[in-house]
């Protein structure tokens, strides 16, 4: 996924590096340029990075790096949306499931996010559509606790 995701960049005309960032910065976003901290260290977690990052270049305006503001976290929590959505979207549980998977730990190692990202998209959609959402005709995805249930 992470080399979609560059592609979708390149189209995009978003030119990604990895470098040095200090602290405990993980991706950086401005003016058609990402930047991802060379230190970490899987691809799973540069992906989670790199989508939340690219969501930055959908979605943000100006420098949002102060979050003691409202409209910086607005539009952090835009960004954050859009990656859930890209990496995890609903139907990416039935097919996780659809695949033997019952635990976190699966359901992400399967999508190739991180189960941190996991947790924080099953906070989204809980926020979103409350304890369950209907996926297709015939599955209902309860988020907590974390099923699929097939309509009769």
């Amino acid at each position: 996924m992470y080399e979609q995701l560059q592609e979708e960049a390149a189209a995009l005309n978003v030119v990604i590096k990895e470098t040095y960032l200090p602290g405990r910065l993980k991706g950086l976003y401005g003016e058609n340029e990402i930047l991802i901290n060379e230190n970490i260290e899987t691809s799973i977690e540069k992906t989670c990075i790199l989508a939340e990052e690219l969501g930055h270049h959908h979605y943000t305006v100006g420098d949002i790096i102060d979050q003691s503001k409202i409209m910086n976290i607005k539009q952090e929590k835009l960004t954050r949306r859009w990656a859930f959505r890209k990496l995890i979207p609903l139907d990416g549980f039935l097919y996780a499931f659809n695949h033997g998977c019952r635990s976190r730990y699966e359901i992400a190692e399967l999508l190739n996010v991180t189960e941190h990202f996991l947790t924080e998209s099953l906070n989204y959609y809980k926020e979103r559509y409350g304890l369950f959402v209907r996926i297709d005709d015939l599955h209902v995805l309860f988020l907590d606790p974390l099923s699929i249930h097939k309509q009769l």
